[in-house]
């Protein structure tokens, strides 16, 4: 009896080990937060439309822009949103292609837009600033100049500020464009953009829908965000040392004016699928440094953990993104080394098994949540609803992005913050050259130390005769 109570209990300790941390940090709030994004969902309803909509300025900054500029510009041509109430400063960042003669294209083929070219030579930050000092309009929208807008993104990002007052800014909802992931050629290429599209559905309609709710976002997209112009007036505007500077008017909006920040789950802004794995690991490189960075400006001078994850959002933000990613690491390790340990590999292939299943089963729960705020782009569900495959490949997706991530947390503590990341093939290429230089000084080493050996052996057989 106590050799049954001793196994029982060992197992107990093995499973609860292997699945506690995976459970606590993404099972209970993915439930949490499937329950709650239906619930408002259901219940959502359509805004009524003002009498009179109001005028907007649109910034779009440029560089070397001259491949999209023109697709940029033709779909807000083409948006819903009244074309005299569309205000257009173009901020040109140094570009050495031919975007602005794209630009004065574009003016010949949509004399109905209201275009202005502005020339800033100090980076992308400075250059917003300046088009926010030019901007007239009640509201400011950035968007970037390599994507489109949705026909109805501007109407609908408008409308919610119009019904909603103590709304002050914005972030729109992004997603790859499904007509180009169609045209990819090459399976496993288009696979792979396949499920970067599922993952923007659910970053965006789930994930940030979800920090909405909980008052949590901490990145206002620079791909497309939206505030009252009153509102970004306030802040110190776009900070020149950081590579977030998106993320960082997001933190000032929130701690300087204590103002929440909200999704506009219907505004759509469609940019292009990641051009391959090198340009991915980039690309969140680049996202996690940034979030550090706005993180460590904002740091706080009482950081409190108990209360704190309860009332504030940088402290779960922390937590859960960087402070939690070390125990997960140390559990995929582990893994590894339990076999080497006596444990047998039943269990441990049956608790990866257990976990695989678990994520599966939240990213289902989030295809649910999806397809219900797709309701009203019967173009976008249908796309969607056709990937319901790609539920059981996408948690293998996420944690390869994990472990980008985590790549990027390594690299901005030894780096500093620019533009220019090192891609995996230039990495890889560098830990072969340590690799080599290390296996070098080894050979020397042992070379030499092969030499002495034979030297000292001769001078004793020299002193034997």
């Amino acid at each position: 009896m106590l050799e049954i109570i001793k196994f029982l209990s060992s197992q107990f300790i093995f499973w609860l080990a292997w699945i506690f941390i995976p459970l606590v940090m993404e099972g209970v709030p993915s439930v949490i937060s499937f329950f709650l994004l239906l619930k408002k969902g259901v219940r959502q309803k359509k805004e009524k439309n003002p009498i009179l909509l109001p005028e907007i300025s649109l910034i779009i900054p440029v560089y070397n822009s001259s491949d999209t500029l023109e697709a940029c510009l033709e779909s807000v041509y083409h948006s819903n949103y009244p074309m005299d109430l569309i205000d257009i400063l173009l901020v040109n960042n140094k570009s050495t292609d031919d975007s602005f003669l794209v630009y004065q294209m574009a003016q010949a083929k949509f004399p109905k837009l209201s275009m202005q070219w502005l020339n800033a030579k100090q980076g992308k930050s400075k250059a917003l600033n300046m088009a926010l000092y030019n901007s007239e309009g009640k509201y400011i929208i950035h968007i970037d100049s390599d994507g489109k807008l949705h026909p109805d993104a501007l109407k609908n990002i408008v409308v919610r500020f119009e019904n909603n007052l103590n709304i002050h800014c914005m972030t729109g909802s992004i997603l790859t464009d499904p007509d180009l992931i169609n045209q990819t050629k090459g399976p496993l290429k288009r696979l792979f953009r396949k499920l970067e599209f599922m993952e923007y559905c659910q970053a965006f309609l789930v994930g940030r829908n979800f920090e909405a709710e909980l008052n949590s976002i901490f990145t206002l997209s620079g791909a497309f965000s939206a505030f009252r112009k009153s509102t970004i007036l306030k802040t110190q505007l776009y900070n020149t040392d950081t590579v977030s500077e998106d993320t960082h008017v997001t933190f000032q909006v929130r701690k300087l004016l204590k103002q929440k920040v909200y999704i506009c789950e219907n505004a759509f802004f469609l940019v292009d699928p990641i051009e391959d794995f090198n340009k991915l690991y980039v690309q969140r490189q680049r996202w996690q440094r940034g979030e550090l960075e706005v993180a460590h400006m904002f740091h706080m001078e009482k950081f409190s953990l108990l209360p704190g994850f309860f009332s504030n959002f940088m402290v779960r933000l922390l937590l859960f993104d960087h402070t939690f990613v070390f125990p997960r690491m140390i559990w995929y390790f582990a893994l590894i080394f339990l076999a080497f340990w006596g444990s047998q590999v039943q269990h441990i292939v049956t608790s990866v098994l257990i976990l695989y299943c678990m994520y599966v089963l939240t990213t289902f729960l989030f295809y649910l949540n999806v397809n219900i705020y797709f309701s009203n782009f019967p173009e976008y569900k249908s796309f969607y609803r056709s990937k319901f495959y790609l539920i059981f490949l996408l948690p293998l997706y996420n944690f390869i992005v994990f472990w980008i991530r985590v790549a990027g947390i390594i690299n901005s503590i030894k780096g500093h913050n620019s533009w220019r990341t090192s891609n995996i093939t230039e990495e890889f290429s560098k830990f072969r050259k340590v690799v080599r230089s290390d296996l070098f000084v080894f050979s020397c080493f042992f070379i030499h130390k092969q030499k002495r050996v034979r030297t000292m052996r001769k001078g004793e057989m020299k002193i034997g005769i």
